[in-house]
């Protein structure tokens, strides 16, 4: 909505969308969504992986191509390089900035790339398999 809506939208009542009369605060939430995932209720693998990345990232690709970017990725690393998580979010930060042409920032298809600030974790998931 063109505004810094989460990082000042908490506490800001009168913060409204840039150049209009549009309050932000019926779009935005303090409470946050939580979903649980028993990581003991299953085995997990080296390649296996929780991503998490501000809207940067989701804005531009979809849920799909996240997964199949890491899925391609992933099995080309060494396994046993401790930084192949890290590389990983990397490859997936440079896929949603994408590349500088005569129109500017372009990702796959010449859709715009994000224009947003993007933070990409990739968590492995496989230390879930260890009880303490």
């Amino acid at each position: 909505m063109a505004t810094i809506g989460v990082t000042r939208g908490l506490g800001d009542h009168d913060l409204k969308v840039h150049d209009s009369n549009i309050y932000i605060k019926p779009f935005l939430s303090s409470s946050p969504e939580v979903r649980v995932y028993d990581l003991l209720q299953y085995e997990h693998g080296p390649d296996d992986v929780l991503i998490l990345a501000t809207d940067g990232l989701w804005d531009v690709l979809l849920n799909e191509e996240v997964a199949e970017a890491v899925t391609n990725f992933l099995p080309n690393c060494d396994p046993d390089d401790p930084h192949r998580y890290t590389l990983a979010a990397q490859d997936l930060v440079m896929r949603a900035r994408g590349v500088l042409k005569d129109r500017g920032w372009r990702i796959s298809n010449d859709r715009l790339g994000s224009g947003d600030d993007i933070s990409v974790y990739v968590i492995p998931l496989i230390h879930g398999n260890k009880q303490s």
